[in-house]
């Protein structure tokens, strides 16, 4: 069974050569009991060592049924220590931090052993013992004796073919000594014992065969074996390993055996993870509010693509380019500059017609641009004349807004709609658009008294969060007298004191109660010798279109939700789109919408062709028209000629849209609102296909250009954020990687405590990887740990910092750690402690196990 031919084993000492055994030759029967006797130094235990694995001899061979050793790799001596191998020291060798049942259930762990199995196994082997009710102690409340014992279980559990024995009655008194020989001796009935020992009394009296050794060489066989010459089967040797759990228990149990230094390490290593956990979680608030603050500009500020659009920074780039272009004269004259023409180049380089009708048949049929947005709200160039019959100073024109115009801004709300397009001279007026689409409306407006409006004709009023409605507001809707303001006005621009109106509150019935009269654009002109003249600045006419306009009626309050940002609504009336299209339907029914499309070439206003561009002459006029025009009264004559020479350069086109008559296919603006940020881009790429598609059908007029002004800016301060926080997760790294260095030296600090347990785990069959994984298992408590006290400390520090933000800015949870953050970090903590450890368990996994035992 097991055979040594000519062992020998040198030792490197200094500058000499040590010769500890010098050819040994032996044979062992596969059941005996061997006694191994010799003074110090003899080598005795050398040969155990051998013999069980633990060390490798210089030359000659090691034979295991028949099969050399000379050819085992690490892994075949593992395997044969832990299936073929039991271990008994003189020292015990038991780990300390571990209970009885665990040191003898160690060996199965590294068999692939089920739990119950091992449980099952080990109470077995405790039991044989005599220790069976001691499996909760640990190795430090026992006596040498029970120790021992324990030893001899650990030894036995894995029913190995060989026991070895070091010394095991060593340390014992005389009675103990009796009663583990007794054990040994019914072990060697049916397995081989060999005991290395210097008591020749209980060699005598146990031992079936005696070997004696002096100066590595044997000296006496009291019973020798020769094994005859056959063949016989080659041991197949099983694999061992130690699963990453048994390496955790192993761990953790020595770990708490130190719980303050475990703790301060642990802690130690968290600092890092603290500093990063607290920058990503200001960075997270921050970023959730400004996505908070996103959803509603997306709301208030949706992507929007009017018919004409300009990049407005470009013409700001070019006017300031002026400055600072410079040009010297040689003589005394003054030149001209280039300023308004190349403005005005500029501008019409940069102006683009878009095609919104045919941009509003492919929304309203891709499904693609309907999964990204909650809302498509089109707009027209449909201005309503409302009118306030009870005004505080009689009749007040409500929309459009009149306040400008009375305060002498007439001309600079004009040149706002010119340059900014029709949307943009909305935010003067008080008579405005509600959303279409249901969930935008109620996502930005709460109903505060009555009832939303049901038909064409009913409106509701909008005040600001605090209930109120500012003064312009107020002026706008007739509500205080215009005429007051225009004097305070004028007082103002003279020096003089103003005279403030107090504050005026009104009741909801009060409120309820308004009406409008809503007047069509068509019906603001009357026809006089063949054209139609604009009656607006007639005062009785306009009372008696007035009177006979439709009404209007406020049939509910609404007030802007808090966290809208509408939520500083100056206040007003809100209309639907069913009164839009009302309006159209019954302008195209009108006399004078008929009459301009029934004759496409003839301007209704000045009578002439669209193409001659004639002002007004009487000598122009036939004989018949000017008889007419004798019988015309000074007013009408004076609208006659206004009108006419007012749209002397008109077209179809703004002859259409002067009365009203707009093409509800094809609109002027359209908003277009995301359901997110992410959606806003995913809308933006839509856009850019739909304008590839249309270039690649040859249809480059029909390409879409805007201007995403609120998307660039908060994409601009989202990258600023993210930027200013790598950049302090840089630095606070720093300290990551140092405490991560230190958990490293305190692992290395641990390998030198365990060596004594490295030298037993490897007696009883765990290779290097096994012995590398009990390290690295370490490092993964401690790096868990860490993380785990990192993220806590974190979410418990969040709570006053968020508390003291909010105090001072108002914004609430500003910090607040993500819990996919979170997990990250605990991860990294995991990773970079366990590289930490890779070089003391490497260091760890190459000791030597004889040296290992051997140490204190």
């Amino acid at each position: 069974m097991l055979e040594l031919k000519n062992i020998k084993k040198d030792y490197i000492s200094g500058n000499e050569t040590v010769h500890a055994l010098k050819g040994i030759s032996l044979s062992f029967r596969k059941n005996e009991f061997v006694s191994i006797l010799g003074q110090s130094g003899c080598g005795k235990t050398t040969m155990l060592n051998i013999i069980g694995g633990l060390d490798h001899y210089t030359s000659g061979d090691l034979l295991i049924d028949h099969r050399s050793t000379k050819d085992f790799k690490d892994k075949d001596w593992d395997s044969y220590r832990n299936h073929t191998i039991g271990f008994v020291f003189q020292s015990y060798n038991l780990i300390p931090h571990q209970s009885v049942l665990a040191n003898v259930e160690l060996a199965l762990t590294l068999s692939g052993v089920s739990r119950d199995e091992r449980r099952k196994r080990a109470l077995e082997a405790l039991e044989k013992v005599g220790l069976k009710d001691q499996i909760h102690k640990r190795p430090n409340q026992m006596s040498g004796g029970q120790m021992q014992r324990v030893a001899i279980a650990r030894a036995l559990v894995n029913n190995p073919d060989i026991l070895l024995a070091d010394e095991p009655t060593g340390a014992l008194d005389s009675a103990t000594s009796v009663a583990i020989m007794e054990i040994l001796n019914e072990i060697a009935k049916d397995k081989l014992v060999i005991m290395v020992t210097h008591n020749p009394e209980l060699a005598q009296k146990y031992s079936t065969r005696i070997i004696r050794l002096l100066d590595g060489e044997v000296v006496d066989d009291s019973n020798p074996y020769t094994i005859e010459e056959k063949t016989a089967e080659i041991m197949k040797l099983k694999k061992t390993s130690m699963s990453f759990v048994t390496a955790l228990s192993l761990s953790l149990n020595n770990l708490m055996t130190k719980k303050a230094r475990t703790f301060l390490t642990a802690f130690a290593g968290s600092i890092g993870i603290i500093g990063i956990a607290l920058i990503l979680s200001l960075s997270n608030g921050v970023q959730s509010y400004i996505s908070s603050v996103e959803k509603e500009t997306l709301s208030s500020y949706p992507i929007t693509i009017q018919d004409n659009s300009m990049d407005m920074s470009v013409m700001m780039q070019t006017m300031m380019g002026m400055n600072a272009e410079s040009k010297e004269h040689a003589d005394d004259k003054i030149y001209s500059k280039q300023m308004i023409n190349d403005i005005m180049e500029t501008m019409s380089d940069q102006m683009d017609k878009n095609n919104l009708a045919a941009f509003k048949e492919y929304l309203d049929n891709d499904s693609a641009f309907k999964e990204h947005t909650k809302a498509i709200e089109y707009g027209y160039n449909l201005k309503l004349n409302v009118f306030n019959e009870h005004g505080k100073n009689g009749l007040v024109q409500v929309s459009p807004n009149q306040v400008m115009e009375k305060l002498g801004f007439g001309n600079m709300a004009q040149m706002q709609e010119s340059f900014m397009g029709a949307q943009a001279s909305s935010n003067n007026e008080v008579w405005n658009k509600l959303p279409e689409n249901k969930t935008l409306r109620e996502e930005e407006y709460t109903l505060l008294k009555g009832n939303w409006p049901k038909n064409y004709n009913e409106v509701v009023l909008a005040v600001d969060g605090d209930s109120e409605i500012t003064d312009y507001a107020l002026y706008s809707l007739g509500l205080l007298n215009q005429d007051d303001l225009s004097d305070n006005f004028e007082a103002l621009q003279n020096g003089k004191e103003i005279k403030k109106d107090e504050q005026v509150s009104y009741t909801i019935d009060e409120l309820l109660d308004m009406e409008f009269k809503l007047v069509l654009n068509s019906d603001l002109y009357k026809k006089i010798n063949g054209i139609w003249i604009d009656m607006s600045d007639d005062e009785a006419y306009v009372e008696n279109a007035v009177k006979n306009g439709e009404t209007m009626k406020v049939v509910g309050i609404i007030q802007p939700k808090e966290k809208a940002l509408s939520k500083n609504e100056m206040g007003g009336i809100y209309y639907t789109n069913a009164l839009e299209k009302h309006v159209v339907e019954e302008v195209e029914k009108s006399d004078i919408v008929k009459e301009q499309k029934e004759n496409k070439d003839t301007n209704v206003f000045t009578g002439t062709a669209f193409s001659k561009n004639e002002k007004f002459s009487l000598s122009s006029l036939s004989d018949e028209q000017k008889m007419q025009m004798a019988m015309l009264s000074q007013e009408d004559l004076a609208a006659y000629m206004s009108s006419y020479n007012d749209n002397v350069n008109a077209t179809y086109e703004s002859n259409l849209e002067k009365l009203g008559a707009v093409d509800m296919n094809s609109p002027s603006y359209i908003n277009i609102y995301a359901k997110s940020f992410d959606d806003k881009e995913a809308v933006a790429d839509l856009i850019n296909t739909y304008n590839e598609k249309q270039e690649a059908d040859g249809k480059e007029s029909n390409v879409i250009s805007y201007n995403d002004i609120v998307g660039t800016m908060m994409d601009s301060v989202t990258s600023i954020i993210d930027m200013i926080s790598y950049v302090l997760m840089a630095f606070v790294s720093v300290s990551l990687i140092v405490s991560s260095i230190m958990i490293g030296i305190i692992t290395y600090i641990s390998v030198l405590e365990r060596t004594k347990e490295i030298g037993i785990l490897r007696a009883i069959g765990a290779s290097k990887k096994d012995i590398s994984r009990v390290f690295n298992a370490e490092t993964f408590i401690i790096g868990l740990i860490s993380g785990l006290i990192g993220i806590g400390i974190t979410v418990a520090l969040n709570i006053p910092i968020s508390m003291i933000i909010e105090d001072m800015s108002g914004v609430a949870n500003v910090s607040s750690l993500p819990v996919a953050g979170g997990i990250v970090l605990v991860l990294i903590s995991l990773v970079l402690t366990i590289i930490a450890g890779l070089i003391p368990s490497r260091i760890a996994s190459k000791k030597d196990p004889v040296e290992a035992l051997r140490s204190e």
